[in-house]
């Protein structure tokens, strides 16, 4: 009886995985951020996690990442393992044969261990969207046609006036491709294209379970993925109690929202115990398979604090 309680508990352990924003907490400087996103990989690395994302953004002031290919360039060097990712990479932004480039690069440069996580937002305000890109509500229009000019790319199958381009290096491995999104309309896009999908959870108005059963129903397998795959991304923050969690949640709404900013749709707060019995919930209603956490907290110490009572959870 106790081997079949173990094999169970080992059959419902929770899939974990890192979202970074890259925020600049406590008035520090751009390089500290940075340095603390490479911190962030490496422990996230030795508690078992299995992704470490970037996110990309444009002219905030908050944020320190416009070019998560650079840093996840950096990061691999730095770690041996954990899994690198754009949490997106702003597709609309960028020509497809440049984006294959980049993640082509990364993939060579870190075998197996590369993800290409694809967005449509602008990633900052209008005048900044424009300055970098131009017309940005033309390139979202061409999104898809977009996506499917990188993944032509990324299967050395695209062709351009008729005249084969390759994306160069050539790795043995190709980045595995996700597409996040917060409604059916992405979740048709990763479907049609056959990557794997990730529901934005804390940023989303849409029924994430219609979400994910139109992503699962309408999959078509492509060269990279034969089977559809999905992630949820939350934000939680997790700490030894819950007031001191709760405490430190309202602390980083009410700063949010006096920047301007829009607080979270749902954030899951509490002591890992209490989050491993939301995490598992959400688990059983989304039947996702892995879990990608953003966490918002007032301090370094704090977020890698909560991140590392996370990785506790399986154990509990």
């Amino acid at each position: 009886m106790r081997l079949l309680a173990k094999q169970e508990k080992r059959k419902q352990r929770l899939r974990l995985s890192v979202l970074d924003l890259v925020p600049k907490l406590g008035n520090c400087s751009d390089e500290e951020a940075l340095r603390q996103a490479v911190l962030l990989a490496q422990r996230a690395e030795a508690w078992g996690y299995r992704r470490y994302w970037a996110a990309e953004h444009h002219n905030m002031d908050g944020l320190a990442c416009p070019s998560p290919e650079v840093l996840l360039a950096h990061i691999g060097a730095l770690t041996t393992r954990i899994k690198l990712g754009s949490g997106a990479l702003l597709l609309p932004h960028y020509a497809p044969l440049k984006a294959a480039e980049w993640f082509r690069m990364l993939a060579a440069l870190y075998p197996g261990r590369i993800d290409l996580g694809l967005g449509r937002a602008p990633g900052g305000d209008a005048h900044t969207a424009m300055a970098l890109s131009g017309n940005f509500l033309q390139h979202v229009a061409r999104y898809r046609q977009s996506a499917a000019e990188l993944l032509a790319l990324l299967g050395d199958s695209y062709t351009y006036e008729d005249r084969p381009v390759a994306a160069r290096p050539v790795p043995e491995r190709q980045p595995d491709v996700w597409m996040l999104g917060t409604n059916v309309k992405s979740a048709g896009y990763a479907a049609e294209l056959g990557t794997g999908y990730v529901f934005g959870q804390f940023m989303s108005e849409s029924d994430g379970i219609e979400t994910l059963r139109v992503y699962r129903k309408e999959f078509r397998p492509s060269a990279l993925r034969t089977e559809p795959e999905a992630i949820v991304a939350v934000q939680a923050l997790c700490a030894p109690t819950e007031r001191e969690a709760r405490t430190m949640a309202d602390r980083m709404e009410a700063e949010l929202v006096a920047r301007g900013g829009q607080p979270p749709r749902e954030r899951l707060v509490g002591t890992p115990e209490q989050l491993a019995e939301r995490l598992s919930e959400f688990r059983r209603i989304y039947e996702n398979e892995e879990f990608l956490i953003v966490t918002a907290a007032p301090d370094y110490e704090a977020r890698l604090h909560s991140y590392r009572l996370l990785s506790e959870i399986n154990l509990l």
